[in-house]
């Protein structure tokens, strides 16, 4: 026992749902002096047990509502469980929900004591490691501003620095690589690798697979709100992709899967607009599909697309501009199908598709979509890197 950093026993979380809609004062005072109201429970979490050890890099995985951030909220203290006992040893220290407890009219400065006070570090402590917290976050021109000003990437920039100095034993990170700029989320895996080295106790849950391959020595996977398996990373991190080839379409069919809504972001003027995005993913090629309609006349459009993998990191992409392909001018409701195609050179993991549907400047937006479709590679080939071409090997003088 004197190993073990965490233990979860024969955990279940329960919610209750309240049946009725009050759509009215008279069935308002019905509902709160007549009848009483009629529940539905929910089963965020069933008859979860595990151990993690001191010291030990622990993956959680599962598709979006399967009841990862409700595990995690659990070992953190802010849920309690309705059913079974966690044990936890040692100080703790959740990422998740970062930003809790900032103040939107209060300056950054302001902010980092106020946070720091919650972490439970003295106006002494705080003045100690201020620079160090303003350099992590690189908002040095900006700490003098409200909080409220900032882009939500700076405000997480500014809650992770502040995460990064709580002394802790045990680490909770929930997905907070999904967030900022390419920069910012080398300088998270950066600090997550010194975590390793210092063998640090933490458990990470993330959707891009290589991060836990890289990161967890063990990894355990959560589907409809149950652990279905625990074990090596390699393991989990193939079963958690299975579950995604499973539901999808057979390959080389046309298939629109729109990703998550925290991947979705568009905007632009819509006088021509995409109607639709879709993928076919084999093993040798992948092809896009981008359907647009013009709702007036529209002189040379620009289409393109850009792919990111599961940490948001931009892996390719083009345009028709880039590629000194010229399209004609449409005409108002003329309908246009763009079949995009290339050599699939991606490595294993989840995908998210961006389109763009720009003026002849190939700058002004007519219609941009941040997570138009989604798509998952599964090969069974391991490798750290962003792409996975096939290498050829000619060995002389052996």
């Amino acid at each position: 026992m004197d190993d073990i950093a965490i233990r979860v026993d024969d955990v279940s979380k329960d919610f209750r749902l309240p049946h009725e809609k009050v759509g009215s004062l008279k069935s308002l005072v019905v509902n709160l002096f007549g009848r009483q109201k009629s529940f539905e429970t929910q089963h965020a979490l069933r008859n979860v047990s595990f151990e993690i050890k001191k010291g030990e890099f622990f993956g959680v995985v599962g598709r979006n509502g399967s009841g990862k951030s409700t595990l995690l909220k659990i070992l953190a203290g802010i849920y309690q469980p309705t059913r079974g006992k966690v044990t936890v040893r040692g100080k703790l220290v959740p990422f998740i929900e970062l930003g809790v407890g900032f103040n939107p009219e209060l300056t950054g400065r302001e902010n980092v004591y106020l946070n720091g006070a919650l972490l439970g570090f003295s106006k002494k402590e705080i003045d100690e490691k201020y620079d160090d917290i303003v350099a992590f976050a690189e908002l040095d021109r900006f700490m003098d501003q409200k909080l409220k000003n900032y882009s939500s990437g700076m405000q997480v920039r500014l809650a992770f620095s502040m995460a990064t100095l709580s002394e802790a034993d045990i680490l909770l990170v929930d997905e907070v690589l999904a967030v900022g700029d390419a920069d910012f989320q080398r300088k998270c895996y950066n600090y997550f690798s010194k975590l390793k080295n210092n063998k640090a106790t933490v458990v990470f849950i993330s959707h891009d697979m290589n991060a836990i391959r890289e990161y967890c020595d063990r990894a355990m996977l959560i589907n409809n709100n149950m652990m279905v398996d625990m074990g090596a990373t390699d393991k989990i991190a193939d079963k958690y992709l299975q579950l995604f080839i499973e539901e999808a379409p057979t390959a080389n069919k046309d298939h629109a899967e729109v990703a998550d809504a925290a991947n979705q972001e568009r905007w632009g003027d819509k006088r021509v607009a995409i109607s639709g995005v879709s993928t076919s993913v084999s093993e040798k090629s992948i092809e896009v599909t981008i359907r647009i309609k013009a709702h007036s006349d529209f002189a040379k459009p620009v289409v393109g697309f850009r792919i990111r993998n599961a940490a948001g990191a931009e892996v390719t992409g083009t345009n028709t501009k880039h590629e000194n392909i010229f399209l004609k001018d449409l005409l108002k409701e003329q309908t246009l199908i763009l079949k995009w195609s290339f050599v699939n050179v991606l490595r294993d993991g989840q995908y998210i598709v961006d389109v763009a549907l720009q003026y002849a400047d190939g700058i002004t937006v007519a219609d941009w979509w941040n997570g138009a479709a989604k798509f998952t590679i599964r090969k069974n080939r391991h490798i750290p890197y962003t792409l996975d071409p096939g290498f050829e090997l000619i060995i002389q003088g052996q």
